[in-house]
């Protein structure tokens, strides 16, 4: 890939002030996209990604946004319109977990990790996908009229106990996913997704933080290490990038090999 494959293009992502996120906005500027960072609650480690960003010579504009709520979502857009001129890449990352046992697990948990993680990211890709339409294609930006890219998850595929909010999720996100890009790559509209595994940010602390328990993690890693948000936002420059032009309607999953069901390696 050439060293700037996002020259000139304008990304909205969601959930930016941190982890996966935040590893996506900072490799989108470094190739050359303006970028909206979303975040839902914390203001001041958003502006100082931002302000990071633009010492490194790229734009970037915090704006404050619940994904879960129609207008917040619509703001994002007017946001990244008004301060940037338009939108060409959504990257719709905003995620949460809420963990309990199946029987435990209360309904307002349920809903709310199914809010963000599923609906929100259908509100938010069903705004761009207007957005997209309204400004018509930009062959000098892109050979494609839009880029859409999901953050899955390999519990897309991969059961987990304790978690059923989050996997059913991550199963619907799959098939809004592969529905959308159907529907709309005869507008030249891409649609695709990453499914990260174990990777290193806040919301899965507990499972590496201290020695003990990143050597238990490992046993589900066949290539050994922990990932870096830097492994996901490798991926996310490349599907937004014309060089995967090709490529639609597309789960990458980054997982050091997860799905492989490495319990499975001395023959079961």
């Amino acid at each position: 890939m050439s060293g700037r494959p996002l020259n000139g293009q304008r990304a909205v992502v969601t959930g930016a002030s941190s982890g996966i996120g935040e590893g996506i906005a900072r490799a989108f500027a470094a190739a050359g996209a303006s970028v909206v960072i979303n975040y839902h609650s914390d203001r001041q480690e958003a502006e100082q990604i931002a302000r990071e960003i633009g010492e490194e010579g790229a734009r970037a504009v915090p704006v404050q946004g619940d994904v879960s709520q129609p207008a917040d979502c619509r703001r994002l857009f007017d946001s990244a319109e008004q301060e940037l001129g338009g939108i060409d890449i959504l990257v719709a990352n905003a995620g949460i977990q809420r963990d309990a046992a199946f029987t435990e697990l209360t309904l307002d948990d349920w809903r709310r990790v199914i809010d963000v993680n599923l609906t929100g990211q259908f509100l938010c890709a069903q705004e761009a996908v207007r957005r997209f339409r309204r400004r018509g294609l930009d062959a000098a930006r892109s050979s494609a009229l839009g880029k859409i890219l999901f953050t899955s998850s390999v519990h897309q595929t991969i059961p987990w106990a304790g978690h059923a909010n989050y996997a059913a999720a991550k199963g619907g996100l799959k098939s809004l996913m592969e529905t959308m890009a159907q529907e709309l790559a005869s507008e030249r509209i891409r649609v695709n997704a990453i499914a990260p595994g174990a990777i290193r940010t806040s919301i899965n602390r507990d499972a590496w933080e201290t020695e003990e328990a990143e050597q238990e993690l490992l046993k589900l890693i066949p290539y050994g290490r922990v990932g870096e948000p830097e492994d996901v936002a490798k991926v996310a420059v490349w599907l937004a990038s014309d060089e995967s032009d090709y490529v639609v309607g597309t789960t990458v999953f980054v997982d050091g090999g997860m799905t492989l069901y490495p319990a499975f390696r001395e023959g079961g």
